[in-house]
């Protein structure tokens, strides 16, 4: 087993991904399903991440008028926009998968 299907295996069963089990993709078996499967996951984790530093730079930032206010913004519509997409691909493979 290669060292990335590994460290994404130890994610899931570490507790970081809960409840990831990929669905077998007809026609990728083995390694590629594992790593597209765990992959999706650990891209929701980062636009987890993403939202949440965007609140917190929020939180913190300058209130004054020269201030950046835009950038807290960017982090949290990014983070948004990659749960969304990473949410939205799990569906249509699961559906793809499964139908």
């Amino acid at each position: 087993m290669s060292t990335t299907v590994q460290l994404f295996t130890l994610a899931a069963d570490g507790g970081l991904i809960p409840g990831s089990t990929p669905t077998k993709i007809p026609g990728l078996d083995g390694p590629v399903t594992k790593i597209f499967g765990y992959a999706l996951w650990l891209l929701i984790l980062a636009g987890v991440g993403g939202t949440g530093y965007g609140v917190y730079k929020l939180a913190v930032s300058d209130k004054s008028r020269n201030g950046g206010g835009s950038e807290p913004f960017k982090w949290m519509g990014g983070g948004v926009a990659t749960i969304l997409l990473a949410g939205s691909l799990i569906t249509i493979l699961n559906g793809i998968a499964t139908g």
